[in-house]
C-alpha cells in the first residue's frame, strides 16, 4: 500500500533528481517507490474492472470479473 508519505518522498526525489542529482541509494529508493506506486494503481484499476456489471440488450446483467475470470490473479 502506498501512503501520502511515500508520494511525498517520490516527489521530493524527483525534484532533487532535476536539481542536484541523486545518489545510487536514492535512485534505488526512487525506483522502489515508483514500482510500489504503479502496482497500487494497477491493483485499484483491476479491482474496479472486476466489479463492473454490464447490461446486454436483453436486460441480462453480467459481471465482467465473473465472465472473464478475476483480472490480476
Amino acid at each position: 500500500m502506498i501512503t501520502e508519505k511515500d508520494i511525498a518522498r517520490i516527489n521530493e526525489l524527483y525534484h532533487k533528481q532535476k536539481g542536484e542529482g541523486l545518489t545510487e541509494a536514492e535512485k534505488e529508493e526512487q525506483a522502489k517507490l515508483r514500482r510500489a506506486y504503479i502496482d497500487a494503481i494497477k491493483g485499484n484499476v483491476r479491482a474496479q474492472l472486476n466489479n463492473i456489471d454490464v447490461v446486454d440488450e436483453k436486460g441480462n446483467v453480467e459481471n465482467l470479473g465473473e465472465k472473464y475470470g478475476k483480472l490480476g490473479k
